[in-house]
């Protein structure tokens, strides 16, 4: 896409309003059916969708930044996304095939992934495909996981925020999602991050994030590193016990609900969608926001931060990324009362 194409996409002209822009990429879960390994099932997600189409979901108008595969697989992702709710404003069709990821459980049904990224179309970005500048509409970009620390394509994904931080119009939010088996050498992972994060308003990362980075670190005294260094919010997902929000004065501990496990694939994606859902309700999205997500008293925190958790409970009692929507989420949060 160039520039004038990109411009012209951000005035979202026939394909939907977007308060949010998330960008990274999509991947195509191939997920054992019956619990063996015999015959697989394809179901698409990937970190980045699966939170942009969380945020569309819940009510918070969402564009995919991203690159599509010329493959069954890529008409798949595009129909995904629709269904979604998510603007293809900022869609860019490849030449490259989708990505893959062969998905495996444990006895917890705790998903670990094997991907296949080499070659794909995530990995390619070029400078001239990204948007410049974002649409006037967008109040908040989101970036993370395995696209970052993709070759080329991470480097122009990196130079999209560094241009967007100075140009201070957006909320600048990220999850790391780290995966040492794709992203390479952890200590280049963790010296880019830690470039990264002070240029960022609120992130997300799991303790396992956390802990491929910083093993001699709890997960959350890294995650105080990380808001000393520049973020308004920093918060840490800990999977069955809940989450932790921290900020400049305070640090807020949430209980995760319980919920009979069908599978944690796209879990933290939902506590994501659903955490920049929240903020956008409550109208701290925005560059000009920041001082007043700063300031977010400790209920108020509590709140969003619960929030977040149950959206990410509740997509455990699916199988697949598929987060629910408002009204989903509402009615089962009413149930637990």
């Amino acid at each position: 896409m160039s520039t004038d194409a990109a411009a012209a996409a951000g005035a979202g002209a026939g394909d939907g309003p977007a308060t949010l822009a998330v960008a990274g990429e999509n991947v195509v879960d191939l997920v054992p059916v019956d619990g063996t390994p015999d015959s697989y099932r394809a179901l698409v997600g990937g970190s980045p969708a699966n939170i942009a189409i969380a945020a569309a979901r819940l009510g918070t108008s969402a564009a995919l930044v991203a690159r599509i595969g010329a493959d069954a697989f890529g008409r798949r992702v595009r129909e995904r996304l629709a269904a979604g709710g998510v603007s293809p404003r900022y869609l860019v069709d490849a030449s490259e095939p989708s990505s893959l990821a062969v998905v495996s459980f444990d006895e917890h049904r705790r998903a670990s992934y094997d991907f296949w990224f080499t070659g794909t179309a995530d990995g390619q970005w070029t400078g001239a495909e990204l948007p410049d500048p974002l649409g006037a509409d967008v109040r908040a970009l989101h970036v993370g996981s395995v696209a970052l620390h993709l070759y080329p394509g991470g480097a122009a994904l990196l130079r999209m925020v560094l241009r967007e931080h100075a140009r201070g119009a957006v909320t600048l939010t990220l999850d790391p999602n780290v995966r040492p088996d794709i992203s390479g050498d952890l200590a280049a992972v963790r010296r880019r991050l830690e470039a990264l994060v002070p240029l960022c308003d609120v992130v997300k990362a799991s303790d396992e994030d956390m802990l491929h980075l910083y093993p001699d670190l709890d997960p959350v005294e890294a995650a105080r590193l990380w808001r000393d260094s520049g973020p308004a919010l920093v918060v840490v997902t800990q999977g069955a016990d809940g989450a932790t929000a921290v900020m400049e004065h305070q640090a807020i501990a949430v209980a995760a609900p319980e919920v009979e496990v069908a599978d944690t694939v796209g879990a933290g994606d939902a506590f994501m969608g659903a955490l920049l859902h929240a903020l956008d309700t409550r109208g701290l999205l925005g560059g000009d926001r920041v001082g007043a997500l700063r300031t977010v008293t400790p209920d108020d925190l509590r709140r969003i931060t619960e929030y977040a958790a149950a959206a990410a409970a509740y997509t455990c009692t699916r199988e697949g990324a598929d987060p629910p929507t408002a009204a989903e989420l509402d009615a089962w949060r009413e149930s637990l009362v």
